[in-house]
């Protein structure tokens, strides 16, 4: 007979696991690294995302430092430095040294009301797009099943995860898919366009690891799904109206400052992860 606490450990575990988003994160964002490196080639490569996500956890640890945070935590800094090999592309391997770097400091200088006010990896994208021309965005063309795969383990992690922020991934996704297939029967076009710009893996991981960040979103239901309109509104003027490619990013980061606002507005719990820190900027 199997003693109950042999069983409760491992339970126990899992459960610990699950009840960070966090930790889902980094699972889904490796996992497709690994595919990366191992199966299908989306662009990623050794050096560069190694360049990443050290350049991210080194900073990370610097400013906890400076800025006397009473413990390292090194998943936030994972997660941007994972987000950034698979979406960021550059022709120099230092832009990425760059880019995990301005990632993580935006978090902990440019902060109000103790959060910050844009996603790391989402700065540091826009930031590297307008300054040099040696930058560009992965298109995100996994594959059929490794996108379908990708979709249903993040779908999964809506529901496991508990950063309590599904309902923006929602709102937006569902937002961005009318605007699309909106455009597509004004224009005559068929619906195989809009399904087609939809399959896209770089725009899975700006659903579900950007636009979704607890700690850059709005704290009341109503402010995230203004938010999450705002975002989608914006992007497809960016994208259609001004041919901007990256609108996406460049999108989200307009609008981020907008949360402040919304906050304001529509008063709610400020989100906190499951171990609260004495500063914010240590898990967020």
């Amino acid at each position: 007979m199997v003693h109950k606490s042999r069983i409760a450990g491992p339970r126990r575990l899992i459960c610990h696991f699950c009840a960070d988003a966090r930790h889902l994160q980094i699972a889904a964002l490796a996992v497709l690294l690994a595919i990366n490196f191992g199966w299908i080639d989306f662009g990623a490569k050794p050096l560069g995302s190694t360049l990443a996500i050290v350049s991210a956890l080194i900073t990370q640890a610097i400013c906890s430092r400076y800025f006397g945070l009473p413990h390292l935590d090194l998943r936030s800094p994972l997660i941007t430095g994972l987000s950034l090999s698979l979406l960021l592309r550059v022709t120099d391997p230092l832009l990425y040294v760059i880019a995990g770097t301005i990632g993580i400091l935006s978090k902990f200088v440019l902060r109000i009301d103790s959060k910050h006010i844009w996603n790391p990896a989402g700065f540091a994208i826009v930031v590297l797009l307008l300054c040099s021309d040696n930058v560009w965005i992965s298109p995100g063309q996994w594959g059929a099943s490794i996108w379908f795969a990708a979709l249903l383990g993040f779908l999964a992690i809506l529901v496991l995860q508990a950063a309590r922020r599904a309902d923006v991934t929602i709102f937006f996704l569902l937002a961005h898919a009318a605007l699309l297939i909106a455009r597509a029967l004004w224009l005559g076009d068929p619906l195989a366009i809009p399904l087609h710009q939809l399959q896209s893996g770089s725009l899975l991981i700006f659903t579900f690891f950007m636009i979704s960040d607890p700690r850059t979103t709005p704290d009341s239901r109503i402010g995230r799904f203004s938010f999450a309109m705002a975002v989608a509104l914006l992007a497809h003027w960016l994208a259609f109206f001004l041919q901007m490619r990256p609108a996406l990013y460049v999108a989200l980061i307009v609008a981020s400052p907008c949360t402040l606002l919304l906050d304001r507005l529509f008063p709610a719990e400020q989100f906190r992860w499951t171990s609260p820190a004495r500063y914010q900027g240590a898990s967020s």
